[in-house]
């Protein structure tokens, strides 16, 4: 019997871009975003577009609320990507949050 792994033993599994989506919009429900029209928003203003495209995610967000704001966008192509943007977001949420109170 050979010790050797294969080559793809380490390797991550394949980024499935649709699971991936389901589950970041039932993330964006939690921290209690309105979906209205493929986008998600806090307090009346948009923060959020998500769209599927290909192998991939396209997420657009902002930098700051606002009624027209300033949209930044980043291709998400792994689940560690996908969970480094939900956490980033989390984080802007709460900041957000405290300089609203």
């Amino acid at each position: 019997m050979s010790d050797r792994l294969p080559d793809d033993f380490l390797a991550p599994p394949a980024f499935k871009a649709a699971e991936a989506l389901a589950t970041l919009k039932r993330h964006l429900r939690e921290l209690r975003l309105i979906e209205r029209a493929g986008r998600f928003e806090w307090n009346g203003a948009p923060l959020l577009e998500l769209t599927l495209e290909g192998d991939t995610l396209r997420a657009r967000s902002v930098k700051k609320p606002a009624r027209s704001p300033e949209w930044t966008v980043r291709t998400l192509q792994s689940s560690a990507e996908v969970r480094a943007f939900t956490d980033h977001l989390k984080r802007q949420l709460a900041l957000w949050k405290e300089g609203d109170e």
